[in-house]
């Protein structure tokens, strides 16, 4: 009898020990944040990625008691600055990158020497939004309101000049596919950013451009540029006047870019699941996913699997398009 009891209270209190050596992992998961955290955004203000991230920002702020959620814009080099800073931050949760198409899933293929290995150096934690590209024309240069007409009068001029907003992005890779599905061959012009690329169009330096549907909308429905087409499966909502490049004729042409986050690799789990949730959460939220709409942009707030599995799907079909294209940068 006494030995029964002697080892009951030995289970007791080992049981006891391990319940306070888990609390703190516990307390510091409940905890998490408890200061101000950074998302870096690797394109300038008022770009497609900005607008997301400011948006995520305002609604994860929020709901963690108005603590702070600061955007933090490192553009350059299509991105490939603010992912370097990113994939080398202190894996603690509070330095987290919103991440897009080009960054993780193209600039594998596109590059010689990759400063950081997106499958390596990050943790998916959600996908946020998805976004289709319209195919943007100044009408006070190019007398075309579809894409056949484009193509039609493309085939007379000497040649066609297509704004990118950065070398290795979605829109110049876009426009190579462009060129393939009309029989084609653009010229791709490389600016710094969109604003840069519509700049151009503005301008008559070139003649078409892929823009973000978000960008592209409100010039279009002020009557200063058309949209020839989107590049969606399905019509945009926020062109939805518009039709899809695929329903004009040309069944292969279907591309469109996303904007997740993600946090450095060796970020502590029990912090990752707490951010993947939160960032779902957001996303869910009937305002955030209004905005986000009225922004031009398709609300996904995938899970951190799914996520993985969207990348790594992506850097397979967008490394065919850039090894058909033969482009290296270094």
């Amino acid at each position: 009898m006494k030995t029964t009891l002697t080892t009951r209270r030995a289970v007791l209190a080992a049981t006891a020990l391990l319940a306070c050596a888990a609390a703190p992992a516990v307390q510091a998961q409940a905890a998490y944040p408890t200061r101000p955290v950074r998302i870096i955004v690797g394109f300038p203000a008022g770009t497609g990625p900005d607008i997301v991230a400011r948006l995520l920002a305002q609604k994860l702020s929020e709901n963690w008691g108005n603590l702070g959620v600061i955007v933090d814009n490192k553009p350059g080099a299509g991105g490939l600055i603010a992912a370097s800073e990113a994939a080398r931050a202190t894996p603690d949760g509070y330095t987290l990158m919103l991440g897009e198409t080009g960054q993780l899933s193209i600039a594998p293929s596109s590059y010689n020497k990759l400063p950081y290995n997106p499958a390596k150096d990050f943790a998916p934690v959600s996908q946020v939004v998805s976004s289709d590209f319209a195919l943007l024309v100044n009408p006070q240069k190019v007398p075309a309101k579809n894409v056949k007409e484009f193509v039609s009068w493309t085939q007379q001029q000497k040649g066609l000049f297509m704004a990118t907003f950065g070398a290795g992005t979605p829109g110049h890779f876009g426009a190579f596919m462009f060129g393939e599905a009309v029989k084609l061959k653009p010229e791709a012009v490389h600016y710094k950013s969109t604003a840069d690329a519509l700049g151009g169009l503005f301008s008559g330096d070139v003649q078409g451009v892929f823009a973000s549907v978000g960008l592209a909308a409100p010039n279009v429905k002020a009557g200063k540029l058309v949209a020839l087409g989107t590049t969606g499966a399905t019509r945009a909502g926020a062109l939805p006047d518009v039709p899809t490049i695929k329903e004009q004729g040309y069944p292969t042409l279907e591309f469109s870019s996303w904007f997740g986050i993600v946090a450095p690799a060796k970020t502590p789990n029990d912090i990752l699941v707490k951010l993947s949730a939160d960032v779902q959460k957001a996303m869910k939220a009937p305002d955030a996913k209004a905005k986000m709409e009225e922004a031009g942009f398709r609300v996904t707030g995938t899970t951190a699997d799914e996520f993985a599995r969207i990348i790594a799907a992506d850097t397979v079909t967008w490394g065919k398009a850039v090894a058909a294209t033969g482009f290296k940068a270094d």
